[in-house]
């Protein structure tokens, strides 16, 4: 993905903002490219709808190359809700992933932004080792993928702080964390189907419930000052979702990166 000065964004984003007619929704579809110090480990895709009051998304990604000599992954997860002003309320969320240890599926029935039911086999074999959910860890969170969507007031711009400065609650079924991005900038990204400003955001980990205490890898992601967030807008809908993400991890700089993406606007009358 290429960058380009910011001031080559203006006549993109009017492209972006016009159109003719009722727009009911707008449909992304992306490819992503997983990558550990310049050497690819995998691929992701993504792909839903969007609309005004509604969305639904499905995600998937599997692990390649170098990666699978050490464990292959792959997962598939789905989401779907009502969209407001303050953002995503999910319904469903379910989740497989498996790698060379086991599968595990998550199922999540959800209401006003709080869990009414969840599902999880086989239960983590080191439950008793986590930090303990309470009822109030399960209030007011999105699952994971309902978090890539996130709402902007109509009333701000795409591109501008508005699209980062948050805190998103995220439970996934097992752990409850939440992930605070802070606006660092806006950039002209450029890949296969898109070309347009991107937000770029900060972000910060914090392990809330159901991990471990004593994780190496949760306190060093939680600790992690280098991690990025690039967010292409859906004007349609005023919301922005991610197309690039990179952050340093112990073995390097880890980067997912879109390949091609995708966004096409569903109107009123398609299909008739």
């Amino acid at each position: 993905m290429k960058l380009f000065p910011p001031s080559a964004a203006l006549p993109i984003a009017a492209l972006l903002c016009a159109g003719a007619g009722p727009v009911a929704a707008e449909t992304i579809k992306a490819h992503y490219a997983l990558s550990l110090m310049g050497l690819s480990i995998g691929s992701a895709s993504a792909s839903g709808v969007v609309e005004p009051e509604s969305y639904r998304v499905d995600i998937s990604m599997r692990t390649s190359g170098l990666a699978n000599l050490v464990n292959n992954t792959k997962g598939a997860a789905t989401a779907s809700g009502g969209l407001t002003a303050a953002g995503p309320s999910p319904s469903a969320y379910a989740n497989t992933t498996s790698n060379n240890d086991e599968t595990r599926t998550v199922r999540m029935s959800l209401a006003s932004n709080a869990v009414r039911a969840v599902e999880v086999k086989p239960e983590p074999w080191d439950a008793e080792m986590r930090v303990p959910l309470n009822d109030g860890a399960k209030k007011r969170i999105v699952d994971p993928v309902s978090a890539l969507i996130m709402s902007v007031p109509q009333s701000q711009e795409l591109i501008g702080p508005a699209a980062c400065n948050r805190t998103i609650s995220v439970f996934d079924g097992v752990t409850r964390f939440d992930v605070q991005l802070s606006f660092a900038g806006a950039h002209t990204a450029q890949t296969h189907g898109y070309s347009g400003p991107v937000a770029v955001c900060s972000a910060r980990y914090t392990p809330i419930a159901g991990h471990r205490p004593d994780s190496k890898s949760t306190r060093y992601l939680a600790e992690n000052r280098d991690i990025n967030v690039w967010l292409a807008p859906l004007p349609d809908v005023h919301v922005v979702v991610p197309i690039h993400i990179d952050m340093r991890t112990g073995a390097g700089q880890l980067v997912i990166d879109a390949s091609d993406f995708q966004i096409a606007p569903r109107r009123a009358d398609a299909g008739r």
